[in-house]
């Protein structure tokens, strides 16, 4: 079943109006899950949509609230999110840091005390569209064990970067820090596929690609094993220290929900240094080379990171977006 984007866009924004939200961060709000399907990346999207409902109708998330600047030093910024919803108050953080950037060559937001911003990579896309390179992450609840442990002491850490072209067709790469989210984990489940790779750990200690032997587990695999394990520490560590904010143990102990989040967001306008065309002469420079590697199989294809978004949301704009028929039908009955 497909649903087209505008559709799609007016049942998000009918349903937050219903919950509360005002009118400007509904629609703000409902263009951020919309886009996401559109992109392809359906776990973080109309698949997501219904718990975050749920969120909000049990308090997690308040719908009245607003992100608000409490220390301004310079380049940087502490916000705090005040428990509203994580996917606007990041494009907020966001926006402010492009303003930064563009005065300054670069700015920084620190964010505490948010909630799950959905799609990590939308933020990503959203400096690019303002010509900025984004930097920027997330801490999460305990969801991941640390390598070589068994119980949940770490984040699987959200980390973005992207770089702006000029065409529009901007580079970006969003990996959570274990090998897949737990929203790509859902979607294989709901789809009744298997992972392509190993993603983490079965009921008997054994590295699986069945995904729902992973969600009962919650045994996920670290990307590059200790190397995930080690910069999902690190992430936390600065995202608590310069927000002021909670790590992932105070999460865990103290919210037990995917609340109360630390992120930052950092934006570099890259024309402070040089101009628009040789930017894009380098990232083109890089992308051909890359792309004229051998490909294993034949006839195979070598992407860079965001090339596969493109071709999605080409699709789904001309066919309309994939949806569980499931999920879709409980939106429209919200």
């Amino acid at each position: 079943m497909r649903v087209p984007y505008d559709v799609m866009l007016k049942e998000f924004q009918r349903v937050l109006l219903k919950k509360g939200f005002d009118e400007k961060t509904a629609f703000e709000a409902a263009s951020n899950f919309a886009q996401t399907s559109l992109d392809g990346v359906y776990s973080h999207g109309i698949n997501r949509f219904p718990r975050v409902i749920s969120y909000i109708d049990n308090g997690v998330i308040d719908p009245k609230a607003q992100p608000v600047c409490e220390l301004e030093c310079g380049i940087m910024e502490k916000w705090n999110g005040n428990l509203a919803l994580g996917n606007t108050n990041a494009m907020k953080a966001m926006d402010r840091a492009c303003e930064l950037a563009k005065e300054h060559g670069v700015g920084v937001v620190a964010l505490k005390n948010t909630n799950h911003w959905m799609r990590g990579g939308a933020f990503g896309w959203q400096a690019a569209d303002k010509g900025c390179i984004g930097i920027c992450w997330t801490n999460t609840m305990p969801n991941m064990p640390a390598y070589g442990a068994k119980d949940r002491r770490i984040g699987n850490n959200p980390f973005i970067m992207s770089v702006p072209r000029s065409n529009g067709e901007h580079v970006v790469i969003d990996c959570a820090l274990s090998q897949f989210s737990y929203g790509k984990i859902e979607e294989s489940r709901l789809k009744g596929k298997v992972l392509p790779v190993p993603g983490g750990y079965d009921s008997e200690g054994n590295l699986t690609t069945d995904a729902a032997e992973i969600e009962k587990t919650w045994r996920v695999l670290p990307i590059g094993f200790w190397k995930g394990s080690g910069l999902s520490i690190v992430l936390d560590m600065v995202a608590a220290i310069l927000s002021g904010g909670n790590s992932v143990g105070d999460i865990g102990e103290t919210i037990g929900e995917e609340a109360g989040l630390s992120q930052v967001l950092i934006a570099i306008d890259p024309t402070k240094l040089s101009s628009r065309e040789e930017i894009d002469a380098v990232v083109d420079k890089i992308i051909d080379y890359v792309k004229g590697s051998e490909p294993v199989q034949e006839n195979g294809v070598i992407s860079y990171p965001g090339e596969s978004s493109l071709r999605t949301r080409k699709d789904n704009l001309e066919n309309g977006i994939p949806v569980i028929e499931e999920i879709w039908n409980s939106i429209l009955n919200m």
